[in-house]
């Protein structure tokens, strides 16, 4: 419900914002661009888990990794709001996503250059399947995951650490990925 009366005040903002705008007559500069970038701005600071991207070179290797970053917010993480032996979207809201502009190596497996949606199958005390999937851009994630669309698949070992992290990042580091969120370190080995 608090969701639903976000949306409508978002919604009406926008249209005052834009009857407003339209109201104001003929202008010499460019100010509908400039509200409609303020709008998108609003829009993306208002995400309870905000759209995130990160991009790097792994041997000169271009990648891109777009996600939304859920935080913590004093919630049991593994194997409640994140369930074990279920396929996980690795992010929130829309499937997070990874663009390759090269033929790459991960965990020793072969991807072609593309882009596709990143899931995840966690795990309480096992090595967790990393999804590579040929539908990338999924509006709702885990919830429009076709399984026969899946071009490849690893097992990767995480590692806990002590160190609480509140909210979720996918980092490209050296010699790969690191999915990090509360005490889990993801490594995903990409060459």
């Amino acid at each position: 419900m608090r969701t639903m009366i976000k949306n409508f005040y978002y919604l009406f903002g926008s249209f005052l914002l834009f009857f407003v705008w339209s109201c104001s007559g003929p202008s010499t500069n460019d100010s509908g661009s400039e509200a409609a970038a303020t709008m998108e701005s609003a829009s993306e600071e208002e995400r309870a888990s905000p759209l995130k991207t990160t991009s790097g070179e792994i041997g000169n290797k271009s990648i891109t990794v777009q996600y939304g970053s859920p935080g913590i917010k004093g919630r049991e993480i593994w194997g409640d709001l994140v369930p074990y032996e279920e396929v996980w979207r690795t992010g929130a809201n829309e499937a997070t996503y990874i663009t390759l502009e090269e033929k790459v190596l991960i965990e020793g497996e072969p991807l072609a250059p593309g882009k596709y949606s990143l899931f995840t199958i966690p795990r309480a005390n096992d090595s967790w399947t990393v999804i590579f999937n040929a539908e990338w851009d999924l509006e709702h994630g885990h919830f429009q995951y076709d399984e026969e669309q899946d071009v490849l698949r690893v097992e990767v070992t995480p590692t806990w650490v002590d160190e609480s992290q509140e909210w979720l990042s996918i980092e490209v580091v050296a010699d790969g990925l690191e999915v990090k969120w509360e005490k889990l370190v993801l490594p995903i080995t990409i060459e």
